[in-house]
C-alpha cells in the first residue's frame, strides 16, 4: 500500500495519509445501495476492530446527542431564554442544532457513497429518499399539525408552510450525496496532493454556492414591500393598537442589508414561495423592537415597526442552500475518517481543520458579517462548522478510541432511531397525542399534571420545566433503547 510518509528526527519514515482503512471497505453498499437517511443510522465498520461490521458509534452518539438538545432548547427554551434561539443576530445553543444534524449528514454520505459501483442506481435512490424526506417535513411542520396545547389539526393549502427542518436537511442531504457520487474522482489518494486532486470539484462547488449567497445578499436590492396582518402572525396575548390596518408596508429600498425587515434571505423567500407560506412566527419577534420581554416573545413595544408581524422562514431557499455547505464540510471530514488509517492522526487533521474554521468564522464576524442563524450567514456557518467538527473529535476520542460507551448508551440509542424520536418528541405528536386524554377539562392531561407536579416539587415553574425536559430526554433513550433491543429502526 502506497502512502504519503513523513521523516521523524530519528530518521525513520511514518505514514501520514494512507490510501484507505480496510476496517472500513465493508461499509460500502451494494451496487449503488444506500443504506442510511439523513436523521437515520449510518452502517459503516468501527475502525481498527476486529468485526467489520460494527458501526461508528460516536456518530450515533453525535446525532442522539443533537436530539436530545433539540428537545431541551425546544421545551425549556421557554424558561431559559437564553438557551432558545438568538433572536437575530449571534449565536446560542439552540443555534447549533441545525448545523449539528447537517455536519452529520456530510459525515454519513462520505461512508456511504465511498464506493458506488452504479452511480445512476444510487442517483435514483438520493433523489427519492430526497422528496420522501421533504414530503415528511412538509406534513410535520406544514401546519397540519398545531403542536402542544392544541387539539385540533388541518391546514389550509394556500397557507402550508413549505421549508422546515426536515426540508432543509433533505437539500443538503441531496448536495451531498450528489457531490460525493458525481464529483469525486477516481484517482487513488497515496498522497495530500492525491486527496486535493480526488475532492477538488466537490471543495470548487462549495466555495461556488458561498460566492454566489454573498452576491445575491450584499448585491441584490430589496425594494419596499407588504403583507397582510392575519390571525396566523397574530397572537391573542399580543396588543395590535400599533397596527390600525390589516396590510403594513415595509420601507426599504436599500442592498446588503442584513436586519430583519429588508434582507434579501426573506426577499426570494417571498419572490419564489410567497408570503401566505412562510413561518408566521419568526424569532425576530423576539427583538427589542418587537417584544417587551426581550429575549422572550411578548406583546410588541407601543413603537414596534410594522414588520414585527411579517413572516420570515428561519428554513428558507437562500439560506438552505448555504447551509448545505455544512454537509460538505462533513463530508470531507468523513473523508479523512475514509482514508486516513490512523487514531491519533484523524483527530489531528480533524482538530486542524475545525480550529481553522471556527478561527475564519470569527475573523469574519469582526470584519463585520455578523452571526445570524436565520440568514446562516458565512460566519456562522464557519463558526457552527468548526464547533461540529471539535464535537465530533472529542466524541470519537471518547467512544471509538478509549471506548468509554456505556455512560453514552442513551444518546447512542437515540441516534440509531432519530428520525422517530425528532417525529415524536421534536415535533410534539407524541405529547400532543396524550393531550387528547383528558379529565373535565384540556388541561388536566398526563403531560400537564406531570409537568405541574415537578415545578410544584422544586416550588419552580422555571426549574420544574427544566427537570420534566430533563425526564422526557431520558424517557425516549429509553424507548430509543427498547427500539434497539427489538432491532426496530425506522428510516426512510
Amino acid at each position: 500500500m502506497s502512502s504519503l510518509t513523513v521523516v521523524t528526527d530519528s530518521g525513520e519514515r511514518a505514514p501520514l495519509l494512507c490510501i484507505s482503512s480496510p476496517e472500513l471497505s465493508h461499509s460500502h453498499p451494494r451496487d449503488g445501495e444506500i443504506v442510511s437517511s439523513s436523521l437515520d443510522e449510518i452502517a459503516v465498520s468501527k475502525p481498527t476492530l476486529s468485526d467489520p461490521k460494527q458501526r461508528l458509534v460516536s456518530l450515533d452518539v453525535f446525532r442522539g446527542l443533537t436530539i436530545a438538545l433539540m428537545i431541551l432548547v425546544d421545551d425549556a427554551g421557554k424558561a431559559f431564554p437564553s438557551i432558545n434561539h438568538s433572536p437575530w443576530f449571534g449565536v446560542t445553543l439552540a443555534d447549533f442544532v441545525m448545523p449539528f444534524f447537517l455536519f452529520i449528514v456530510g459525515v454519513s454520505a462520505s461512508l456511504v457513497f465511498k464506493k458506488v459501483s452504479c452511480k445512476p442506481q444510487a442517483t435514483k435512490k438520493v433523489l427519492l429518499r430526497t422528496v420522501k424526506l421533504f414530503i415528511l417535513g412538509v406534513v410535520l411542520q406544514g401546519g397540519y399539525f398545531h403542536g402542544r396545547n392544541n387539539l385540533s389539526y388541518g391546514v389550509d393549502i394556500a397557507k402550508i408552510r413549505w421549508m422546515g427542518v426536515l426540508q432543509r436537511i433533505s437539500i443538503g442531504y441531496l448536495f451531498a450525496s450528489i457531490l460525493e457520487i458525481w464529483f469525486a474522482n477516481d484517482y487513488p489518494v497515496d498522497s495530500s496532493k492525491a486527496f486535493i486532486r480526488r475532492y477538488f470539484f466537490q471543495a470548487l462547488a462549495g466555495i461556488l454556492i458561498g460566492l454566489s449567497y454573498l452576491i445575491l445578499v450584499y448585491g441584490l436590492y430589496v425594494p419596499d414591500w407588504f403583507f397582510e396582518i392575519s390571525s396566523l402572525n397574530m397572537e391573542s396575548r399580543s396588543p395590535v393598537s400599533g397596527y390600525g390596518s390589516s396590510t403594513q408596508t415595509v420601507n426599504c429600498g436599500v442592498r446588503g442589508s442584513l436586519e430583519p425587515p429588508c434582507n434579501v434571505v426573506g426577499l426570494i423567500d417571498r419572490l419564489l414561495l410567497g408570503e401566505k407560506h412562510l413561518y408566521q412566527r419568526p424569532v425576530y419577534r423576539r427583538t427589542k423592537e418587537c417584544s417587551v420581554n426581550s429575549p422572550d416573545y411578548g406583546p410588541p413595544p407601543s413603537n414596534a415597526p410594522g414588520w414585527c408581524l411579517a413572516p420570515f422562514d428561519p428554513e428558507g431557499i437562500l439560506s438552505s442552500l448555504m447551509a448545505a455547505i455544512t454537509c460538505l464540510v462533513g463530508l470531507h471530514f468523513g473523508h479523512i475518517l475514509v482514508h486516513v488509517q490512523d487514531h491519533l492522526q484523524r483527530v489531528i487533521f480533524w482538530s486542524v481543520f475545525s480550529v481553522f474554521l471556527t478561527l475564519a468564522g470569527y475573523v469574519l464576524e469582526l470584519a463585520g458579517v455578523p452571526l445570524c442563524k436565520p440568514l446562516y450567514t458565512l460566519s456562522y456557518m464557519f463558526i457552527t462548522a468548526g464547533v461540529s467538527g471539535l464535537l465530533l473529535v472529542v466524541l470519537y476520542y471518547i467512544v471509538d478510541v478509549k471506548c468509554f460507551q456505556k455512560p453514552m448508551i442513551l444518546f447512542q440509542w437515540m441516534g440509531m432511531n432519530a428520525l422517530i424520536l425528532y417525529a415524536l418528541a421534536a415535533c410534539d405528536l407524541f405529547s400532543g397525542a396524550l393531550q387528547g386524554f383528558y379529565w373535565y377539562s384540556p388541561e388536566n392531561n398526563l403531560v400537564d399534571i406531570t409537568e405541574r407536579f415537578i415545578q410544584a416539587a422544586f416550588n419552580s415553574k422555571k426549574w420544574g420545566t427544566l427537570v420534566f425536559v430533563m425526564l422526557e430526554i431520558l424517557f425516549w433513550g429509553l424507548v430509543a433503547g427498547f427500539l434497539h433491543a427489538k432491532k426496530v429502526y425506522i428510516k426512510l
